[in-house]
């Protein structure tokens, strides 16, 4: 099935140049540490995206989010960049990269790469230059503060991975800021060569193809200047979408040292670089647990910032609910009317939802399936992480297996990131689900095998293939990918809502409990399914729709 797609995709004649191809997609990230070894050093390459690319293409996503493969001393795998022109050679080189998006245009890809601009790994020659001295041509790079007369940190401010976000360094004699690890240190926006650096690596980029941006921590790009002291949360306001519950990071109100409005003006300016090229396109990963809708407007609209952006709304710890989706779709359909979302249910950075949601089910699989369907039906574009389609679960580590440095400082209330991020299994009967062929740098699961591709690929009821009918179904239906969204009465667990684009207008109905329900579009009113989707329910002239348990239902109501 897998050849036969490819075939198709290679042979269709190149489309003309749709700037608007973002809006809609469906977009599919890959860690390439954990997606294919071909270099036998048990840590996937690019080499090895390539190789599997034709996978990739087969599920009928637009575009590929490949996480950071930069240079790096991997104190954060990655996301701790000491070269953002240049590929880290456990990953590979510019050469295995350039032939990676050429096969994925041959295929009809787009190629997003992962962009980690608010800091550098503490190794970059940016860093090194500025940490020095206080009169060196770097000085002001990064964010550098004195000491209060005690000695302590300039003021409260925490970093995510614990402890305080100032670092002490015996160089120059100051304090340097670190929103993440103290190998992490924050460059200063406020300094208009770091923007102006930052934007040709960006260009560097641009010049070799790539078709778009994920923008890591867009959010934290600004501080306040002042170095205010963040005040307090009352305890009945925190909440675990940003950090763990057990990180007194959720302690505080974040106002001084993120989400700073000086951050539209930048976002200006890389917006206006994208627009030089023909179709390229950005999205903004938000981290703000009291403001993250609001941050998401601000830096989508007008049409002048980021294409589109996600928060942690649907990554945060919560179950899913038809009152949760139906609150957070149309809170933002308030505060960002002009401006467009793109949801994710997992990532390289949360539990994956096949345990955080779907481990409880009396059926984890069909629960799986009619919440991707729900997810694909949403208004706005889609992330979705390698493996989701295969329904893998979040890894349970031992101590000594981790390798994520927030996983051992907070273990064990908290494991840390490294159960998301396990090798893909590509086929049951390989060594190490054929990943690799020799110990990968995290184990794979024994359960995990069952779930393979090759398992997953010969049966039409597995998750994989529900993937692959329902992307088919939503490329047929433009409403699915564009259209408007208007919420209708519901219901208990139902989430019902229809979708609009020109003519064409789709009511969807989504079961996510285990028990059959009923649906009332309307006394007398005709329902008339669509087919293709995989679901089966019975509908009939009189308005009522019934739905299975996990049931779903896609049509045209008269």
């Amino acid at each position: 099935m897998v050849k036969q797609a490819v075939q198709r995709m290679a042979e269709m004649p190149a489309p003309a140049v749709d700037r608007d191809w973002w809006r809609g997609a469906v977009i599919y990230q890959v860690y390439p540490r954990s997606y294919q070894d071909t270099d036998g050093d048990g840590i996937g390459d690019l080499k090895g995206i390539t190789s599997r690319l034709g996978y990739i293409a087969s599920l009928g996503v637009d575009a590929i989010w490949i996480s950071p493969f930069f240079k790096s001393p991997m104190k954060d795998f990655g996301y701790d960049v000491s070269d953002y022109c240049d590929v880290d050679p456990m990953f590979g080189t510019l050469a295995d990269f350039d032939a990676l998006v050429a096969e994925a245009h041959r295929l009809g890809l787009k190629v997003m790469i992962d962009e980690v601009l608010s800091h550098t790994a503490d190794i970059h020659p940016w860093f090194v230059e500025s940490r020095s001295s206080r009169s060196n041509a770097k000085a002001d790079w990064y964010v550098w503060a004195d000491a209060r007369p005690d000695g302590t940190p300039p003021n409260n401010w925490l970093s995510i991975f614990g402890g305080s976000a100032w670092q002490w360094d015996t160089r120059r004699q100051q304090y340097y800021l670190h929103n993440f690890l103290a190998e992490q240190p924050d460059l200063n926006f406020h300094n208009a060569e770091v923007q102006d650096a930052l934007l040709e690596a960006t260009r560097f980029w641009l010049e070799r193809g790539v078709d778009g941006f994920r923008l890591d921590t867009i959010n934290f790009y600004f501080h306040s200047q002042g170095l205010e002291n963040n005040p307090a949360l009352p305890p009945e306001e925190r909440n675990d979408q940003t950090a763990p519950s057990v990180n007194p990071y959720n302690y505080q109100d974040h106002i001084y040292d993120k989400s700073r409005p000086e951050n539209l003006g930048f976002l200006e300016r890389f917006r206006a670089l994208l627009d030089e090229y023909p179709a390229a396109a950005a999205v903004g990963e938000v981290g703000d647990s009291q403001r993250g809708l609001e941050v998401v407007a601000a830096y989508t609209a007008a049409g002048k910032r980021v294409h589109m952006c996600y928060s942690f709304d649907f990554l945060a710890p919560e179950k899913i609910s038809a009152a949760k989706v139906r609150a957070v779709l149309e809170a933002f359909g308030r505060v960002a009317s002009d401006g467009w979302s793109c949801w994710a249910f997992s990532n390289h950075d949360v539990v994956r939802h096949a345990s955080r949601w779907a481990a409880g089910e009396a059926d984890p699989v069909s629960y799986l399936k009619v919440v991707s369907a729900l997810l694909f039906s949403l208004r706005g574009s889609v992330c979705i992480y390698q493996g989701e389609e295969l329904g893998l679960s979040e890894a349970n580590l031992a101590f000594e297996d981790l390798q994520d440095p927030y996983g051992i400082r907070f273990w064990p209330e908290f494991k840390g990131r490294d159960g998301c991020r396990t090798p893909m299994v590509w086929d049951a009967a390989a060594a190490n689900g054929g990943f690799s062929k020799t110990r990968p740098w995290l184990p794979v699961p024994g359960e995990h095998l069952s779930r393979a591709v090759n398992v997953q690929e010969s049966d039409e009821a597995s998750l994989l293939q529900h993937y692959r009918r329902f992307l088919a179904f939503r490329r047929a239906h433009p409403a699915l990918a564009r259209g408007e969204i208007e919420f209708m009465p519901s219901d208990g667990d139902t989430v019902v809502f229809a979708r609009r684009e020109g003519n064409e207008r789709i009511v969807c109905a989504f079961n996510l409990s285990g028990r059959p329900t009923e649906v009332d579009l309307g006394a007398g009113r005709a329902l008339q399914p669509l087919p293709g989707h995989g679901f089966s329910s019975q509908s009939g002239t009189t308005g009522k729709l019934r739905l299975g348990g996990y049931g779903a239902w896609f049509g045209r109501v008269a």
